[in-house]
């Protein structure tokens, strides 16, 4: 069963306002607990896939948010 529109837009804020800043502070924990990388471009690299992988799984929620509600009757959006 499908979530209705107002239901992921509701998750997909909170995941942003809660979910993110969550997971930046495990993340950069994490980083922090490893020895430093020999090399700044290594420690760079790693961050940035860090940035994307938290997006991977979430990809679906977030598709489409922009958009007007399609159940709206009078088809005005919000």
């Amino acid at each position: 069963m499908a979530m209705k529109f107002k239901t992921r837009k509701r998750l997909a804020l909170a995941v942003l306002l809660i979910g993110l800043p969550v997971y930046i502070v495990v993340a950069v924990t994490l980083v922090n607990m490893l020895e430093r990388p020999p090399h700044l471009v290594v420690e760079l690299a790693l961050y940035i896939g860090l940035g994307v992988l938290w997006a991977l799984p979430l990809r679906r929620l977030f598709l489409g948010i922009a958009r007007p509600d399609p159940d709206d009757e009078d088809g005005g959006g919000q």
